[in-house]
Parts: C-alpha cells; sequence; structure tokens
C-alpha cells in the first residue's frame, strides 16, 4: 500500500508539471514572450487566450477530476446534514457522493480522451475545492470555448513630479479644563481656611 501511495504522489506531480510545461511553451512559441505580466503596450487590446492555454487548462481539469473525484463523497455529506438531518446526511449524501464521483471521474475520463479540443468544462463547479457549499451540476457537452482573456491591469508609469506634504499645522490646545480646576482650587482653599479658623 505503501509503494501504492508514493507511485500516486510521484504520478500526480508528474502530470501537473507535464500539463503545465506544454501551456507555457504554447505562449512562448507564439512570440508571446514572458506572460507573467502585460508590458504596457499590450495591455490596450485584450488577446485571446491560446490554444497552448486552453488545452492546458482541460488536461489540468481532467485530471484533478480524475484524481479528486472522490472527494465528492465528503462534500456531499457534510452538504446534504447542513440541509437536513445527521442521518439522512450521512446515507444520502452517501449515495449522491457515490454518483457524483462516477461523474466527476466519468467527465475526468472524457476530457482526457478529447485533450486536443478545446472545449468547456462539463462540470461545474470546475474544480471540487471551487464553491464547496454548490452542488456539482453537469453542464453541455463538448462546447468549444471561445472565451476571451480578460484585460490585465496597465502598468502606469511613476509620476515625474514630486509631491510635496503641506506644512503642519498646529492642532488647537483646549485649557479650558486647567482654569475650571484652578478656580476649583481656590474655592477648596478658601473654604478649608474658613473651616481651620473656626
Amino acid at each position: 500500500m505503501r509503494k501504492f501511495g508514493r507511485f500516486f504522489v510521484c504520478f500526480l506531480f508528474v502530470s501537473l508539471s507535464i500539463v503545465y510545461a506544454p501551456m507555457s511553451q504554447a505562449d512562448m512559441q507564439q512570440g508571446y514572450g514572458d506572460t507573467s505580466h502585460a508590458p504596457v503596450s499590450r495591455a490596450d487590446k485584450p488577446q485571446q487566450q491560446s490554444y497552448g492555454d486552453k488545452v492546458g487548462n482541460k488536461a489540468l481539469n481532467a485530471f484533478a477530476n480524475l484524481t479528486t473525484g472522490v472527494l465528492e463523497i465528503p462534500k456531499n455529506i457534510i452538504n446534504t446534514t447542513n440541509k437536513s438531518n445527521i442521518f439522512y446526511g450521512v446515507v444520502g449524501g452517501l449515495f449522491k457522493g457515490l454518483v457524483h464521483t462516477g461523474g466527476r471521474i466519468g467527465v475526468g475520463i472524457a476530457d482526457l480522451v478529447t485533450i486536443p479540443l478545446p472545449t468547456k468544462p462539463i462540470a461545474h463547479p470546475r474544480y471540487i475545492w471551487e464553491n464547496f457549499d454548490v452542488d456539482t451540476t453537469y453542464g453541455p457537452v463538448f462546447r468549444l470555448d471561445e472565451t476571451k482573456e480578460t484585460e490585465r491591469p496597465a502598468v502606469q508609469a511613476p509620476s515625474v513630479a514630486p509631491v510635496v506634504a503641506a506644512p503642519p499645522v498646529a492642532a488647537p490646545v483646549d485649557r479650558s479644563a486647567q482654569y475650571r480646576m484652578e478656580e476649583d482650587n481656590r474655592k477648596r482653599d478658601a473654604l478649608f481656611k474658613d473651616k481651620m479658623t473656626k
């Protein structure tokens, strides 16, 4: 059992690195350069996601659905228990989780077989850990992904003119409490002298 666990962890990391490498190389091949930041000149026009991005996201989605599909069981037990009582939550959530586990694994296999076709994700939420309280639903199958990349924020040049702070203005000091205290002391002194002389 221990060797199988080691193999599974190694397989997961190797597969994720294999999926990520083509995405970054596809961007480099198309002349986008380093896509970790957007220069100011290209920030004005949003660019469509590259084929490598779409296929890489689909492959990542396929591997995530295959490896984390089993997590649908505790997710559905928790969600069903929160919506109803503990008994129905455990029994009904277990059955519902088994069905959604099969659905996630089936979606993962379908995405794995059709990796070269950049299609929209079938299962929603896309990954099991997104919107944990939302039940898993399955949308249209084999619809081409025609989404465009969101516009990246433009980098602004720093301002040339130095900013000079306004000179500090002294805050008004309220000394009325001090004068009241001095008057109270005079009254006490007069009262004390009056009482002591008697």
